[in-house]
């Protein structure tokens, strides 16, 4: 069995507008299937992440966090599914509330928290970390770092150039 070879790229963004172009130049690069695994603490962008995504797919819906209701639905350029596994905890939970079904494979799937479902996902994803700065609260700043765990997801690291 082959190990995936990963390719990374790291950004820095001085603020949310910034995070948000980050994510819809990523966006060009979507085709049916993907999955993206948006990584960080509480308020660390990931929601913000999914908002520019959501935009460089041509969604017009105001994109929040779908904390409370675990998966939100956008139409756009793809289909954009939006989990957030943050109020679950552990896989069982998220297959048990129908978060993974056969409709995603027609668009792109975004998981904030991946890892209360890590040994469901596929080796084949982009992970984008995102960290706070280390200025302190003041600071807006994120390190975000894109990391495609297949060479066919490269497409994602150039549309980010």
């Amino acid at each position: 069995m082959s190990v995936p070879t990963a390719l990374e790229r790291r950004f820095i963004s001085q603020d949310p507008a910034t995070t948000r172009e980050l994510a819809a130049r990523l966006a060009a690069a979507a085709r049916p299937g993907d999955l993206i695994c948006l990584r960080g603490e509480l308020g660390a962008g990931k929601t913000q992440f999914a908002k520019g995504f959501g935009a460089g797919l041509g969604v017009i819906e105001t994109i929040n966090s779908p904390s409370y209701i675990l998966m939100a639905e956008y139409a756009g350029r793809l289909p954009l599914f939006h989990i957030d596994m943050y109020r679950l905890a552990d896989a069982s939970e998220a297959l048990a509330g129908g978060l993974l079904d056969d409709r995603q494979a027609s668009g792109v799937t975004l998981v904030e928290w991946p890892e209360r479902m890590s040994e469901l996902l596929p080796s084949v994803r982009l992970d984008v970390a995102i960290e706070s700065g280390l200025g302190g609260a003041a600071d807006d700043s994120r390190t975000i770092t894109i990391r495609a765990l297949d060479p066919t997801l490269a497409r994602y690291l150039e549309a980010a150039a």
